[in-house]
């Protein structure tokens, strides 16, 4: 055990020693370290800070944030990256309902996360009796993750957290909640009665293998189909089954669409995307095979016009939940279980005389690709200043085409939209962005989570408003010198920064923000190094120059404040008023 705790009265051994004993601080730290749980991301305070304390004195990794729900933000990330659940420590109340935000985007986007909350105790919450930062947390916060539990025993440690962990990481993964009443930590026991109440949890994510029957059925339908498509989501990132899934979709010759995070399963030059061509994919295709991805808003529901005509198109769809068949249209040939089983059973029953798709189908979507790419092209290479958003990724996506390995992060409203169709990726789960919700504030969070899970450099891209969810967070990743440049695109306001008030008053638009500001010199304040890029040489020497250092950066990229478009592609979803006066 991790501890020789004295208590003030100890019965006698029959040697006349007292016996060892154990707390409930150790036989948690004990717990997360036995099932290979050693980073914590967190925020100390009451009543967990000893907590924080000693888990670091026991080897566990314990990162400190600013604001709890960009440390569980980390901690989903880390479980999307190491298929593990990733670790968020709060403290009650006020600070679990800011790790809460967190949980439930973990939970929305199937990335593995428990959260650990210290809490008030039990009889003073039911009562009501004005405990500090008293609130039933477990009842907020069943609602919103795919499980929640309250230890009250010390005893009961070993088997709470391996219930979360198998929770957490089972099925679809998801976000679980823990809760831990302050007195738990100070409670003791037995030492080695302790050690027997430790649970290593075994096969927490068993296979799950599809059956014959749907997997034949699967393939008559793609057999049949005239115009093809695979749609790769972030599931399929999330299930490290990269090498079935490549030979699957070289196999069987069929276009890829990726998913914003799926994006570099197979390299996005590979000569089977169809990424370029996406809009074509969707409207003419005549079977779509779905794994992990979800026919939800991303995808226009499946319907509309986007889609073609309606009961134009049959789907098979691969996913581990099977109450996600049938969630907005019909599907043909549901296929449930893991990826990688579904995948490895498609490929084994396809036999070698598996036929590519017509050639008429693959020239019309190649055709389409190059004529956009090539359209394209002249933007991403055009020199203006100050620049726009195609200047300023166009000289990113060369970038990272010449550093493949480096984590990408990317938030924002344009600055999302544009880079995940302008920046290609070439190897898996190297793309981290605002997932299903499409909320901002992940990018910090995502930025430490990705240094510290793999220890590549990371660049996030960040438009101006989504960094000022989490740009406190700068301070974090200068604390723990971490290698992550990070650039803000800065027009000068959310979409762009040229909304005047209507009303002539000294108030200035909604969505404008200070003029020229210099989040640069944030970086600086911290001891990281700050610099301000008004064109895309000094864009590209200032990256560059970051990433070969490794040291905390922050470049301030002028981007004219003209260049946004409101709600960048999803402006439909944004109501317009009928209203005139």
């Amino acid at each position: 055990m991790s501890a020789n705790v004295k208590a003030n009265e100890t019965p006698a051994s029959e040697s006349g020693e007292a016996p060892e004993l154990t707390d409930g601080f150790h036989l948690l730290i004990d717990a997360l370290q036995a099932n290979g749980l050693n980073t914590i991301y967190g925020v100390p305070g009451i009543p967990i800070t000893d907590f924080g304390r000693l888990a670091q004195a026991s080897g566990m990794r314990v990162i400190s944030f600013r604001h709890e729900q960009h440390a569980g933000n980390a901690a989903a990330i880390a479980g999307y990256l190491t298929r593990k659940p990733g670790l968020c420590l709060t403290v009650s109340a006020p600070g679990f309902l800011n790790g809460l935000t967190a949980l439930a985007n973990a939970t929305t986007n199937c990335f593995p996360m428990i959260l650990i909350s210290g809490s008030s105790e039990r009889e003073i919450v039911d009562l009501q009796q004005g405990d500090y930062e008293e609130m039933d947390q477990l009842a907020i916060a069943k609602p919103l993750c795919k499980a929640a539990f309250r230890i009250l025993h010390a005893e009961d440690i070993g088997i709470g957290v391996a219930r979360a962990i198998r929770a957490a990481v089972s099925g679809r993964p998801g976000g679980v909640y823990l809760d831990l009443p302050a007195k738990l930590f100070g409670q003791v026991m037995n030492a080695a009665e302790g050690a027997r109440s430790i649970v290593k949890v075994i096969d927490p994510a068993p296979a799950q293998i599809p059956a014959a029957d749907s997997v034949a059925r699967a393939l008559d339908v793609i057999s049949k189909a005239k115009r093809p498509l695979i749609i790769l989501g972030k599931g399929a990132a999330y299930a490290q089954a990269d090498a079935e899934l490549r030979a699957f979709v070289e196999k069987s010759g069929i276009p890829y669409l990726p998913m914003s995070m799926a994006k570099g399963l197979l390299p996005d030059d590979h000569p089977q995307s169809a990424g370029a061509a996406r809009s074509l994919a969707l409207k003419e295709s005549d079977v779509v095979i779905m794994i992990g991805a979800r026919l939800n808003w991303l995808l226009s529901h499946g319907k509309g016009k986007s889609w073609g005509e309606p009961g134009s198109k049959r789907f098979v769809q691969i996913d581990i939940e099977p109450r996600e068949m049938d969630s907005n249209v019909e599907i043909a040939a549901p296929l449930v279980g893991d990826i990688a089983s579904c995948v490895s059973a498609l490929l084994g029953d396809m036999g070698e005389s598996w036929a590519a798709p017509p050639a008429e189908w693959i020239s019309a979507l190649n055709d389409k690709r190059d004529a956009n790419l090539s359209k394209m092209a002249a933007r991403l290479e055009a020199s203006v200043q100050p620049m726009d958003f195609h200047t300023a990724l166009g000289a990113l996506k060369t970038i990272i085409k010449q550093r493949p390995d480096i984590m990408l992060v990317n938030e924002g409203a344009n600055t999302l939209d544009f880079a995940r169709s302008i920046i290609d990726m070439y190897q898996p789960r190297k793309r981290l962005d605002v997932g299903t919700w499409g909320i901002m504030g992940i990018g910090m969070g995502a930025a430490v989570a990705a240094a510290i899970e793999t220890g590549k450099p990371v660049l996030a891209v960040e438009g101006d408003s989504a960094f000022g969810f989490s740009g406190m967070e700068v301070e974090t990743i200068c604390r723990y010198d971490l290698p992550v440049c990070i650039v803000v695109f800065n027009n000068n306001g959310i979409y762009r920064g040229t909304d005047v008030n209507p009303t002539g008053g000294s108030d200035v638009a909604p969505t404008v923000f200070v003029k020229n500001a210099r989040y640069d010199m944030m970086m600086e304040a911290f001891g990281g190094v700050g610099v301000q890029a008004s064109n895309r040489d000094e864009l590209t020497r200032a990256v560059n120059e970051a990433l070969d250092s490794g040291k905390p950066t922050l470049i301030n990229a002028v981007i004219d404040e003209n260049s946004g478009t409101e709600s960048g592609r999803i402006g439909n979803l944004n109501p317009q008023s009928v209203v005139k006066k």
